[in-house]
Protein backbone atom coordinates (compact mmCIF):
# COMPACT_ATOMS: atom_id res chain seq x y z
CA UNK A 1 0.00 0.00 0.00
CA UNK A 2 0.91 3.28 -1.05
CA UNK A 3 0.92 6.44 1.17
CA UNK A 4 0.00 10.05 0.55
CA UNK A 5 0.15 13.03 2.53
CA UNK A 6 -0.90 17.00 1.54
CA UNK A 7 0.35 20.04 2.84
CA UNK A 8 -3.14 22.09 1.67
CA UNK A 9 -5.69 22.48 4.59
CA UNK A 10 -7.81 23.57 2.15
CA UNK A 11 -11.36 20.83 2.30
CA UNK A 12 -11.71 22.05 -1.25
CA UNK A 13 -8.46 21.40 -2.80
CA UNK A 14 -8.16 17.72 -0.35
CA UNK A 15 -11.88 16.87 -2.24
CA UNK A 16 -10.17 17.54 -5.47
CA UNK A 17 -7.16 15.37 -5.00
CA UNK A 18 -8.64 12.31 -3.41
CA UNK A 19 -11.15 12.48 -6.62
CA UNK A 20 -8.70 12.54 -9.16
CA UNK A 21 -6.73 9.67 -7.68
CA UNK A 22 -9.67 7.50 -7.46
CA UNK A 23 -10.84 8.34 -11.02
CA UNK A 24 -6.88 8.21 -12.41
CA UNK A 25 -4.81 7.36 -10.68
CA UNK A 26 -2.26 3.89 -10.77
CA UNK A 27 -4.45 1.32 -7.88
CA UNK A 28 -2.26 -1.63 -8.89
CA UNK A 29 -1.45 -0.75 -5.18
CA UNK A 30 -4.17 1.00 -2.50
CA UNK A 31 -3.62 4.25 -1.65
CA UNK A 32 -3.76 5.55 1.86
CA UNK A 33 -4.50 9.43 1.90
CA UNK A 34 -4.43 11.56 4.60
CA UNK A 35 -5.45 15.57 5.22
CA UNK A 36 -5.72 17.70 7.57
CA UNK A 37 -8.44 20.76 6.95
CA UNK A 38 -8.72 24.50 8.33
CA UNK A 39 -12.31 25.00 10.03
CA UNK A 40 -14.91 23.41 7.46
CA UNK A 41 -18.14 22.26 6.77
CA UNK A 42 -18.28 18.65 4.45
CA UNK A 43 -21.76 18.32 3.24
CA UNK A 44 -23.05 14.70 2.05
CA UNK A 45 -23.71 14.19 -1.71
CA UNK A 46 -27.43 14.46 -1.45
CA UNK A 47 -27.77 17.25 1.65
CA UNK A 48 -29.66 20.41 1.02
CA UNK A 49 -26.38 23.18 2.61
CA UNK A 50 -30.23 25.31 3.58
CA UNK A 51 -31.01 22.65 6.26
CA UNK A 52 -27.88 21.42 7.30
CA UNK A 53 -25.71 24.36 7.84
CA UNK A 54 -25.74 27.42 10.10
CA UNK A 55 -25.08 29.67 6.88
CA UNK A 56 -24.65 33.58 8.98
CA UNK A 57 -22.66 31.42 11.71
CA UNK A 58 -20.20 29.73 9.48
CA UNK A 59 -19.64 33.29 7.47
CA UNK A 60 -19.18 35.12 10.56
CA UNK A 61 -16.69 32.62 11.35
CA UNK A 62 -14.97 32.11 7.63
CA UNK A 63 -16.13 28.63 8.01
CA UNK A 64 -15.68 26.96 4.59
CA UNK A 65 -18.83 24.60 3.43
CA UNK A 66 -18.15 22.19 0.43
CA UNK A 67 -19.72 19.38 -0.98
CA UNK A 68 -18.30 15.67 -1.65
CA UNK A 69 -19.06 12.96 -3.71
CA UNK A 70 -19.56 10.61 -1.52
CA UNK A 71 -23.45 9.81 0.56
CA UNK A 72 -23.85 10.35 4.36
CA UNK A 73 -23.92 13.58 6.42
CA UNK A 74 -22.54 16.59 7.33
CA UNK A 75 -19.13 16.48 8.90
CA UNK A 76 -17.54 19.45 10.86
CA UNK A 77 -13.91 19.46 10.92
CA UNK A 78 -11.02 22.02 12.10
CA UNK A 79 -6.96 21.41 12.58
CA UNK A 80 -7.69 19.29 15.39
CA UNK A 81 -9.05 16.79 13.17
CA UNK A 82 -7.51 14.02 10.13
CA UNK A 83 -9.25 12.56 7.74
CA UNK A 84 -8.02 9.52 6.13
CA UNK A 85 -9.49 7.98 2.64
CA UNK A 86 -8.35 4.54 1.39
CA UNK A 87 -8.64 4.49 -2.73
CA UNK A 88 -8.35 1.21 -4.39
CA UNK A 89 -9.91 -1.04 -6.81
CA UNK A 90 -13.35 -2.23 -6.09
CA UNK A 91 -13.30 -6.12 -5.50
CA UNK A 92 -17.09 -5.95 -5.99
CA UNK A 93 -17.56 -6.75 -2.37
CA UNK A 94 -16.44 -3.57 -0.81
CA UNK A 95 -19.87 -1.46 -1.37
CA UNK A 96 -20.84 -0.61 2.57
CA UNK A 97 -18.50 -2.57 3.81
CA UNK A 98 -17.17 -0.28 6.34
CA UNK A 99 -15.86 -2.74 8.76
CA UNK A 100 -13.04 -3.70 5.59
CA UNK A 101 -11.55 0.01 5.92
CA UNK A 102 -12.37 0.68 9.87
CA UNK A 103 -10.41 -1.93 10.98
CA UNK A 104 -7.02 -1.23 10.17
CA UNK A 105 -7.79 2.56 11.97
CA UNK A 106 -9.44 0.67 14.86
CA UNK A 107 -6.42 -0.94 15.46
CA UNK A 108 -4.48 1.84 15.29
CA UNK A 109 -6.35 4.03 17.59
CA UNK A 110 -6.65 0.48 19.85
CA UNK A 111 -3.17 0.98 20.52
CA UNK A 112 -3.09 4.41 21.67
CA UNK A 113 -4.85 3.63 24.47
CA UNK A 114 -8.41 4.01 23.15
CA UNK A 115 -9.57 0.53 23.42
CA UNK A 116 -13.35 0.95 23.29
CA UNK A 117 -13.74 2.97 20.16
CA UNK A 118 -15.69 0.65 17.89
CA UNK A 119 -17.73 0.54 14.50
CA UNK A 120 -21.48 1.35 15.12
CA UNK A 121 -24.05 1.20 13.17
CA UNK A 122 -23.28 1.87 9.64
CA UNK A 123 -21.17 4.11 9.39
CA UNK A 124 -19.94 5.78 12.70
CA UNK A 125 -16.85 5.24 14.57
CA UNK A 126 -17.96 5.57 18.83
CA UNK A 127 -16.40 5.16 21.89
CA UNK A 128 -18.59 5.25 24.72
CA UNK A 129 -21.94 6.14 23.06
CA UNK A 130 -20.12 8.96 21.27
CA UNK A 131 -19.31 9.66 17.97
CA UNK A 132 -15.64 10.34 16.66
CA UNK A 133 -15.94 9.48 13.16
CA UNK A 134 -18.27 9.51 10.55
CA UNK A 135 -17.32 7.25 7.13
CA UNK A 136 -18.70 7.45 3.38
CA UNK A 137 -18.04 5.80 0.10
CA UNK A 138 -18.12 6.05 -3.22
CA UNK A 139 -17.67 3.57 -6.43
CA UNK A 140 -17.42 4.24 -10.00
CA UNK A 141 -15.93 2.78 -12.90
CA UNK A 142 -14.68 -0.36 -10.89
CA UNK A 143 -12.60 1.80 -8.51
CA UNK A 144 -13.80 3.23 -5.06
CA UNK A 145 -12.43 5.01 -2.09
CA UNK A 146 -13.51 4.85 1.22
CA UNK A 147 -13.05 7.84 3.86
CA UNK A 148 -13.36 9.01 7.06
CA UNK A 149 -12.73 11.77 9.75
CA UNK A 150 -11.06 11.06 13.16
CA UNK A 151 -11.82 13.92 16.24
CA UNK A 152 -8.52 14.12 17.95
CA UNK A 153 -8.44 17.37 19.79
CA UNK A 154 -11.64 19.34 17.58
CA UNK A 155 -13.24 22.39 18.80
CA UNK A 156 -16.71 20.96 19.91
CA UNK A 157 -18.17 24.49 21.09
CA UNK A 158 -18.56 24.84 16.78
CA UNK A 159 -20.40 22.17 16.03
CA UNK A 160 -23.32 22.46 18.14
CA UNK A 161 -23.64 26.83 16.34
CA UNK A 162 -22.42 25.28 12.66
CA UNK A 163 -24.20 22.45 11.83
CA UNK A 164 -28.04 22.42 12.12
CA UNK A 165 -29.87 19.61 12.34
CA UNK A 166 -33.25 18.64 11.69
CA UNK A 167 -35.48 17.49 14.30
CA UNK A 168 -36.42 14.27 13.01
CA UNK A 169 -32.89 12.96 13.14
CA UNK A 170 -31.77 13.94 16.48
CA UNK A 171 -35.10 12.42 18.28
CA UNK A 172 -34.46 9.10 16.23
CA UNK A 173 -31.58 8.93 18.19
CA UNK A 174 -33.07 9.36 21.13
CA UNK A 175 -30.55 12.63 22.29
CA UNK A 176 -30.96 16.29 22.58
CA UNK A 177 -27.97 17.77 20.83
CA UNK A 178 -25.40 17.68 18.29
CA UNK A 179 -22.63 18.31 21.43
CA UNK A 180 -23.89 15.52 23.22
CA UNK A 181 -23.20 12.63 20.69
CA UNK A 182 -19.42 13.65 19.90
CA UNK A 183 -16.31 13.04 21.41
CA UNK A 184 -12.72 14.00 20.43
CA UNK A 185 -10.09 10.88 21.09
CA UNK A 186 -7.23 12.51 22.92
CA UNK A 187 -9.03 11.95 26.35
CA UNK A 188 -9.20 8.12 25.52
CA UNK A 189 -5.81 7.72 24.42
CA UNK A 190 -2.70 7.10 26.79
CA UNK A 191 -0.78 9.77 28.37
CA UNK A 192 1.90 9.20 25.71
CA UNK A 193 -0.64 10.19 22.98
CA UNK A 194 -2.63 12.93 24.61
CA UNK A 195 0.38 15.69 23.85
CA UNK A 196 0.65 14.92 20.51
CA UNK A 197 0.53 17.70 17.44
CA UNK A 198 -2.22 17.06 14.57
CA UNK A 199 0.51 16.38 12.33
CA UNK A 200 1.93 13.67 14.72
CA UNK A 201 -0.79 12.07 15.26
CA UNK A 202 -1.54 11.38 11.81
CA UNK A 203 1.88 9.93 11.01
CA UNK A 204 1.18 7.87 14.16
CA UNK A 205 -1.32 6.91 12.47
CA UNK A 206 0.06 6.32 9.30
CA UNK A 207 2.72 4.09 10.78
CA UNK A 208 0.39 1.78 12.55
CA UNK A 209 -2.01 1.07 9.73
CA UNK A 210 0.78 0.86 7.16
CA UNK A 211 3.38 -1.46 9.51
CA UNK A 212 6.18 0.86 9.44
CA UNK A 213 8.35 2.09 12.27
CA UNK A 214 9.20 5.07 10.46
CA UNK A 215 7.25 6.32 7.22
CA UNK A 216 10.75 6.56 5.27
CA UNK A 217 10.51 3.04 5.15
CA UNK A 218 6.73 3.16 3.33
CA UNK A 219 5.71 3.40 -0.05
CA UNK A 220 5.03 7.51 -0.90
CA UNK A 221 3.07 8.07 -3.96
CA UNK A 222 4.06 10.92 -5.64
CA UNK A 223 2.11 13.55 -7.33
CA UNK A 224 3.16 14.36 -10.83
CA UNK A 225 2.49 17.88 -12.79
CA UNK A 226 -0.45 16.64 -14.66
CA UNK A 227 -2.02 15.34 -11.71
CA UNK A 228 -1.53 18.67 -9.89
CA UNK A 229 -2.93 20.41 -12.95
CA UNK A 230 -6.25 17.88 -13.02
CA UNK A 231 -6.72 18.95 -9.42
CA UNK A 232 -6.82 22.44 -9.18
CA UNK A 233 -9.32 22.23 -12.39
CA UNK A 234 -11.53 19.72 -10.88
CA UNK A 235 -11.82 22.33 -7.22
CA UNK A 236 -12.73 25.05 -9.88
CA UNK A 237 -15.11 23.41 -11.36
CA UNK A 238 -16.39 21.69 -8.54
CA UNK A 239 -15.63 21.96 -5.36
CA UNK A 240 -15.04 25.55 -5.00
CA UNK A 241 -18.16 26.13 -7.36
CA UNK A 242 -21.14 28.16 -5.86
CA UNK A 243 -23.76 25.78 -7.69
CA UNK A 244 -22.14 22.61 -6.43
CA UNK A 245 -22.28 23.61 -2.87
CA UNK A 246 -25.31 25.02 -2.57
CA UNK A 247 -27.55 24.29 -5.79
CA UNK A 248 -30.78 25.89 -6.75
CA UNK A 249 -33.77 24.19 -4.95
CA UNK A 250 -36.99 24.62 -5.85
CA UNK A 251 -39.46 26.10 -3.39
CA UNK A 252 -41.20 23.00 -2.19
CA UNK A 253 -45.02 23.35 -1.78
CA UNK A 254 -44.87 19.36 -0.69
CA UNK A 255 -41.95 18.06 1.72
CA UNK A 256 -42.11 14.50 3.06
CA UNK A 257 -38.80 13.90 5.30
CA UNK A 258 -38.15 10.73 7.22
CA UNK A 259 -35.12 9.16 8.85
CA UNK A 260 -34.82 5.28 8.48
CA UNK A 261 -32.01 3.30 10.29
CA UNK A 262 -30.20 3.54 6.15
CA UNK A 263 -30.22 6.95 6.43
CA UNK A 264 -32.23 10.13 5.95
CA UNK A 265 -34.66 11.15 2.72
CA UNK A 266 -36.06 14.56 2.41
CA UNK A 267 -38.10 14.87 -1.01
CA UNK A 268 -39.07 18.52 -2.06
CA UNK A 269 -41.36 18.51 -4.75
CA UNK A 270 -44.08 20.77 -7.07
CA UNK A 271 -47.48 19.27 -7.80
CA UNK A 272 -49.24 20.92 -11.18
CA UNK A 273 -52.03 19.65 -12.44
CA UNK A 274 -52.06 16.14 -11.09
CA UNK A 275 -48.10 15.81 -12.08
CA UNK A 276 -44.85 15.86 -10.75
CA UNK A 277 -43.18 19.36 -12.11
CA UNK A 278 -40.31 19.98 -9.58
CA UNK A 279 -38.59 17.27 -7.65
CA UNK A 280 -35.37 17.51 -5.56
CA UNK A 281 -34.34 14.67 -3.32
CA UNK A 282 -32.05 15.06 -0.53
CA UNK A 283 -30.63 13.08 2.34
CA UNK A 284 -27.38 11.19 4.02
CA UNK A 285 -28.09 8.02 1.92
CA UNK A 286 -25.86 5.75 0.50
CA UNK A 287 -26.82 5.34 -3.12
CA UNK A 288 -24.02 5.21 -5.81
CA UNK A 289 -25.95 6.16 -8.59
CA UNK A 290 -26.47 9.87 -8.94
CA UNK A 291 -30.21 10.88 -7.82
CA UNK A 292 -31.00 13.56 -10.60
CA UNK A 293 -31.63 10.28 -12.53
CA UNK A 294 -34.39 9.28 -10.45
CA UNK A 295 -36.03 12.61 -10.40
CA UNK A 296 -35.76 13.09 -13.90
CA UNK A 297 -37.37 10.18 -14.58
CA UNK A 298 -40.65 11.20 -12.29
CA UNK A 299 -41.22 14.59 -13.69
CA UNK A 300 -44.60 14.70 -15.40
CA UNK A 301 -45.52 11.64 -14.24
CA UNK A 302 -49.56 11.71 -12.30
CA UNK A 303 -49.18 11.85 -8.24
CA UNK A 304 -50.27 8.59 -7.19
CA UNK A 305 -49.16 5.08 -6.30
CA UNK A 306 -49.78 3.30 -9.67
CA UNK A 307 -48.40 6.42 -11.80
CA UNK A 308 -44.98 6.46 -9.71
CA UNK A 309 -44.94 2.46 -9.55
CA UNK A 310 -45.01 2.53 -13.07
CA UNK A 311 -42.79 4.80 -13.50
CA UNK A 312 -39.93 3.51 -11.11
CA UNK A 313 -40.73 -0.15 -12.03
CA UNK A 314 -37.78 -0.73 -13.97
CA UNK A 315 -35.62 1.12 -12.04
CA UNK A 316 -32.76 -0.72 -9.40
CA UNK A 317 -33.77 2.14 -6.49
CA UNK A 318 -30.89 0.71 -4.05
CA UNK A 319 -28.81 1.67 -6.64
CA UNK A 320 -29.78 5.53 -5.68
CA UNK A 321 -30.92 4.92 -2.39
CA UNK A 322 -28.88 2.25 -1.06
CA UNK A 323 -30.21 -0.28 1.77
CA UNK A 324 -33.32 1.76 2.30
CA UNK A 325 -36.02 -0.50 1.04
CA UNK A 326 -37.85 0.51 -2.05
CA UNK A 327 -41.54 -0.05 -0.91
CA UNK A 328 -40.17 2.62 1.39
CA UNK A 329 -38.91 5.07 -0.60
CA UNK A 330 -42.11 5.27 -2.77
CA UNK A 331 -44.47 5.00 0.70
CA UNK A 332 -42.59 8.58 1.82
CA UNK A 333 -42.48 9.89 -1.62
CA UNK A 334 -46.55 9.99 -2.04
CA UNK A 335 -47.49 10.57 1.86
CA UNK A 336 -50.34 11.94 2.77
CA UNK A 337 -49.92 14.65 5.46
Amino acid sequence: MKYLVTDSRDIRYNLALETVLMEQADLSEPILYFYINSPCIILGRNQNAYDEVNLAYVKDHDIIVTRRTSGGGAVFDDLGNVSFSFITKDDGASNGNFAKFTTPVLTALHKMGATGAELVGRNDLQIDGKKFSGNAMRLEHGRMFSHGTLMYDVDLDVIGQALTVPKDKIAAKGIKSVHARVTNLKPYFTPAYQHLTIEEFRDTLAKEILGVTDLADATEYVLDEATKQAVADLNAKVFSNWDWVYGKSPAAAIQHRQHFAQGTIDFRLQVTGGKITALKTYGDFFGQQDVAEFEQRLQGVRYDHEAVTAALADMDLSAYFGKIPAAAVVELLLRQE
